[in-house]
């Protein structure tokens, strides 16, 4: 359980005197999560920016207080000298809110008392290159399922689900909710991007190659598997494309989605399945904004397990990713509709 949650995150402003490569993403994860063992369900609030961890707030942290995450966060307060009471008042009343959601919805549901539940929230905003509002996102899920999110092209409200009909309509009831959270994802979101970009540019800004292997393996139906991994890159945009004699094999090739690693740097990786003998005619090409030109890499059979490493050592990390399932929102009323996000 503790592994399912401990990867959830946070949000918030400053124009940039200089254009940033790539675009940018602020996002904030929060979940109330309920088992019998719990006197009351724990609440995690986690940020991130560029989809590194800066900040995190746990109900059963002993200091009870959001707490930087990054090195560059302890800066924060030059720029704002309350950010971190505020964000902990935040974070509190979000739990309150959250537990009183997850009893709301066990009866919605018709659920017993036991079992593990969760109440999940995402909210943010991606930033073009130029640190203009590119897209927002606010939304909410039940047990890992959409719940109920906001449309940020009409700001009006989705339900996927029956029981959050009535959430729907009492939200659309009030167009003040709907406003306030489109001044918040298209303003005030865009405008702590640029905060944080600033007050972290020198880890934020950075660019780190990927290291990358080719490896063989033979599946148990005997089919062969041709799999390209990539790893310690940032930022995490990453392209990973099998060729069969030059051409794209899209259909064929299965992806993982790109993944943190947990040291700042992420981790990716594509598979090819091919006919036994034809090897020599795949290759994997590898297009990250650390590389200087593409890179194109094929299996070698006596050297299967190198890594092939531009601009520095490559080390294989294990790290436990903690998924983070998420998003979407809640019945029972407008409790907890009126809370700000965070910054």
């Amino acid at each position: 359980m503790n592994r399912y949650v401990s990867s959830l995150f946070l949000l918030a402003t400053l124009a940039l005197p200089e254009t940033w490569a790539g675009s940018h993403s602020l996002k904030y994860f929060s979940a109330a999560v309920s088992w019998p063992e719990l006197a009351e369900p724990r609440f995690f609030a986690v940020g991130y920016v560029d989809d590194l961890q800066f900040a995190r707030f746990d109900s059963d942290s002993e200091s009870q207080r959001e707490e930087p995450r990054a090195p560059w966060m302890d800066q924060v307060d030059q720029v704002d000298p309350d950010y971190w009471d505020r964000n902990t008042r935040f974070h509190k009343a979000a739990a309150q809110s959250f537990r009183i959601r997850l009893q709301t919805l066990r009866s919605s549901y018709n659920q017993s008392e036991g079992g593990v539940h969760t109440f999940q929230h995402l909210c943010g905003c991606e930033v073009s290159p130029e640190l203009t509002f590119k897209r927002g996102f606010y939304q909410f899920a039940y047990d890992g399922h959409d719940y109920l999110a906001l449309d940020t092209e009409t700001y009006t409200w989705t339900a996927s689900v029956p029981q959050a009909l009535n959430s729907k309509l009492e939200l659309e009831a009030d167009s003040s909710i709907s406003k306030e959270r489109k001044a918040y994802l298209e303003e005030t979101c865009v405008q702590w991007v640029k905060k944080y970009l600033e007050i972290g540019k020198e880890s934020l800004k950075r660019t780190d190659p990927p290291s990358v292997q080719v490896t063989h393996h033979t599946a148990p139906n005997g089919e062969v598997i041709l799999r390209c991994r990539a790893q310690d890159f940032y930022p995490a945009d990453i392209s990973l494309t099998w060729l069969r004699d030059g051409e794209e094999q899209l259909q064929d090739t299965e992806f993982i989605e790109t993944r943190p690693a947990g040291d700042g740097t992420f981790q990716k990786w594509a598979s090819v399945g091919v006919t036994s003998g034809q090897e020599g005619k795949y290759a994997c090409r590898v297009q990250h904004e650390g590389l200087p030109e593409p890179l194109t890499l094929k299996w070698e059979p006596q050297s299967s397990s190198t890594w092939y490493i531009v601009g520095g050592i490559a080390v294989l990390t294990i790290g436990v990713i903690a998924g983070f399932v998420i998003w979407r929102e809640t019945s029972g009323g407008n409790r907890g509709h009126r809370i700000q996000p965070p910054v």
